[in-house]
């Protein structure tokens, strides 16, 4: 490659935009987090997701060539922001709020929480186009974004549930179980709705129900295949062949 096309004019693309949104609501998601606006904070992780969940459609369909990786790599830079960093503030902030006591586990567990998700990243990269699998290997990192996100929305929000399903799922998430991608249009179509439902406060008892259902749909998709891998395959560290 020479050095004259090494401008980012020659790399960034539609799809590189896209990724770009993914990253700019997870800075913002963060500073919200900071400055104790949780809720606007959990929603900007969820709008994060939307973004990061159509960049690649995009790029599939303007037939984008990524032989160099660059939409790969901004991609799993953008997702390391909205995805480790930006639940990682939220919850230490969240936890500074209601046991201001703990400061130093709130620390270690969302510490945990990006170094996993850099992990998850890196291996992604790493083994993406060098295994027979079209899923992912480990929870994707969106899911514990979406999980705390939608946990703090739904109106019931325990902190300590909220470590120890940080915990879990960060572990999950460098695991070597694998998750299949959902490709159900009925499916995605239903959840996009209830996500631009959640904003709407459709509460019952105080709960928010749009941000129940996505919180437990997170769930069964975390757990079941948990449960399914665990029976078919015994460990969930093993290295991939």
């Amino acid at each position: 490659m020479q050095l004259e096309n090494t401008g980012i004019l020659n790399f960034i693309k539609i799809p590189d935009i896209i990724s770009s949104l993914n990253m700019i609501f997870g800075f913002i998601a963060i500073l919200m987090a900071f400055n104790n606006y949780f809720t606007l904070s959990a929603i900007c992780i969820i709008i994060a997701i939307i973004f990061d969940s159509i960049d690649g459609w995009v790029a599939r369909k303007l037939g984008r060539d990524d032989s160099l990786g660059f939409g790969k790599n901004i991609d799993s830079l953008a997702d390391i922001v909205s995805f480790g960093a930006a639940p990682a503030a939220l919850l230490y902030s969240i936890g500074m709020k209601l046991s201001p006591n703990m400061q130093i586990l709130t620390a270690i567990i969302s510490l945990y929480m990006i170094w996993c998700g850099l992990l998850r990243l890196t291996r992604f990269n790493v083994i993406g186009d060098k295994i027979d699998y079209q899923g992912f290997i480990g929870f994707p990192i969106p899911g514990i974004a979406f999980l705390l996100a939608t946990f703090y929305l739904t109106g019931f929000f325990n902190i300590w549930v909220a470590y120890i399903l940080m915990i879990i799922t960060a572990t999950l998430m460098i695991s070597n179980l694998k998750y299949p991608k959902i490709d159900n249009y009925i499916l995605i179509g239903i959840s996009l709705i209830l996500i631009l439902l959640i904003p709407l406060k459709l509460a019952l008892y105080g709960i928010n129900i749009p941000a129940l259902i996505l919180f437990i749909f997170v769930l069964i998709y975390l757990f079941l295949n948990f449960y399914y891998n665990i029976n078919q395959e015994g460990s969930i560290f093993k290295k991939t062949q």
